[in-house]
């Protein structure tokens, strides 16, 4: 199959999405109720059927239905089996989907954590809503990290060290440039705000391995990764800032593919206004970059929200598969919003686009697609397919039973506290109260013969890499550092060689400075 069907056009004719177009992006639009989030599931089956993977966030928490079939006794199945009937769906069955589920804070699925350090300092700064001043000091204290072999893996990372930097903003200063302790402690309540609304799950390790979103079941279908963000949208800053993290992390660890017969990945971002939502000019260019890049490694970004004009022009000029359902004329904002998703469509003769678009029913949507030579197609009044899944949440039971088979299970479910920053700055304070006290007890001279009394990251790493051959331990860390290999932890990974070490220990800081991430490298 090399189209997904979409639903039956005005003129009779079945509306589809050419699967090699589909990573030229697409919008989803329409007021609340009238049928978005169902178009979303019949899309993301269909992908998952075809053999493309697809992540998606269920904000409502209604979406987790697509991992069971649906039923006839459902209440509206009648509706749909009449809907399929209409639509000419002859083989029209109820089925479930491969589904993976994840969620940021672990409850109700496997948490997705990064590291400080791949999160870098930019995004933080959004996060944490830092001034131009605040986050050029969070830049430096990364920097310093960075010269010094410092891994920032979690928020005690980074709360240590700005402790660090607030008690010796004077050296930071002379090396750096100026550092001042209001700055730095501006950061820190900011830090401590974030955390207090449970973002620092997020943060530590075993990070996520972002080829885990791109597997395939045993039989071929792509699975589904709902990512639970009912609880997460109370922090709406979050929500957007992760995911165009992972936006980020796709662009940088995908392979180029060009334009292929079907998407390596199919990434919904639902409640899209969140992304551009307070963000300044600068990232609002640099997302609209993520966007138009990201489509040559394969993935197709396909944005859902009420108002189609909450998608900037920049990046509404690349979304070349449209479905809008209706929208509501009730205020002088909703108008243009009409008139502007109007214009955006490829004319139909037979259709006044604009009187339509507030016409159409629950289910019915207007659709252009672009053609298999990449030209949009002619923009048609559509009957919208049923899903073959279930509408509405899985519960408890079947969420536990779902996660009992996942392909990750026990992969990320715990958290690994392993040395970074915040020990590294804790032995090195209790470090200076006993040299402190030995110095006072023997004198300087006396106390400058003995070895340092703790090592340093990289003489660690060294020590640990003593009985590797030179050649495979810098092969091991030249992949590290340039396949960013520190997100994946030696104890969950089952990495224990020596070289391993090395490439996790020496790939933090290194990395941390030349791989960020897209979005911090091309802001820095």
């Amino acid at each position: 199959m090399s189209d997904i069907f979409l639903g039956l056009g005005g003129n009779g004719e079945n509306q589809s999405l050419a699967l090699s177009r589909a990573n030229r992006h697409g919008l989803i639009a329409g007021a609340t109720g009238t049928g978005k989030t169902v178009t979303l599931q019949g899309l993301a089956e269909s992908f998952s059927a075809n053999g493309v993977p697809v992540f998606v966030a269920d904000v409502k928490g209604d979406l987790s239905g697509i991992a069971m079939p649906g039923s006839p006794t459902f209440k509206h199945a009648d509706k749909l089996e009449g809907r399929a009937k209409d639509l000419g769906m002859e083989d029209f069955a109820y089925s479930d989907n491969p589904v993976i589920f994840w969620d940021l804070y672990g409850e109700q699925g496997h948490p997705i954590r990064t590291t400080i350090t791949e999160m870098g300092p930019l995004l933080l700064s959004r996060l944490l809503d830092l001034n131009d001043t605040q986050e050029g000091v969070l830049q430096i204290v990364f920097r310093h990290a960075d010269d010094n072999g410092l891994l920032l893996l979690d928020f005690g990372d980074l709360q240590s060290l700005l402790q660090w930097a607030y008690e010796n903003s004077k050296e930071l200063s002379g090396v750096y440039g100026n550092v001042s302790k209001q700055s730095v402690g501006a950061i820190q309540r900011q830090l401590l705000s974030f955390e207090a609304q449970g973002a620092d799950h997020f943060f530590g390790e075993p990070a996520l391995e972002i080829d885990d979103f791109l597997k395939t079941d045993e039989t071929g279908r792509g699975y589904v990764n709902v990512l639970a963000a009912d609880k997460l949208m109370r922090s709406p800053k979050l929500y957007a800032t992760f995911l165009l993290w992972l936006l980020a992390e796709l662009f940088e660890s995908l392979p180029e593919v060009g334009d292929p017969e079907k998407p390596s990945l199919v990434f919904f971002f639902d409640e899209a206004h969140l992304l551009f939502d307070d963000a300044p000019k600068a990232l609002q260019e640099k997302i609209e970059q993520v966007v138009r890049l990201i489509r040559s490694k394969g993935v197709g970004v396909f944005f859902v929200t009420q108002n189609p004009i909450d998608i900037p022009e920049e990046v509404a000029g690349q979304l070349g598969n449209r479905v809008q359902h209706a929208l509501r004329a009730f205020t002088k904002r909703d108008q243009r919003a009409i008139k502007a998703a109007a214009e955006t469509f490829r004319i139909n003769d037979d259709l006044d686009t604009e009187e339509v678009i507030t016409e159409l029913r629950v289910g019915e949507a207007l659709v252009s697609t672009l053609d298999e030579e990449g030209a949009p197609t002619i923009v048609q009044r559509t009957l919208i397919k049923p899903p073959r899944s279930r509408l509405g949440p899985v519960n408890k039971k079947e969420r536990a039973i779902i996660q009992s088979v996942s392909p990750f299970d026990g992969k990320y479910d715990e958290a690994i506290d392993r040395e970074s920053a915040e020990e590294v700055l804790a032995q090195k304070a209790a470090d200076a109260a006993e040299t402190a006290e030995e110095v006072a007890e023997k004198g300087e001279e006396e106390v400058r013969k003995r070895p340092r009394k703790s090592k340093s990251i990289w003489e660690k790493a060294m020590s640990r890499g003593t009985k590797v051959a030179a050649g495979g331990m810098a092969g091991a860390a030249a992949a590290a550092v340039l396949g960013k290999k520190s997100r994946a932890n030696p104890v969950a990974s089952g990495i224990t060689s020596a070289a391993g070490s090395i490439a996790t220990d020496l790939a933090g800081p290194i990395a941390g400075r030349f791989v960020r991430n897209l979005i911090g490298g091309l802001m820095r």
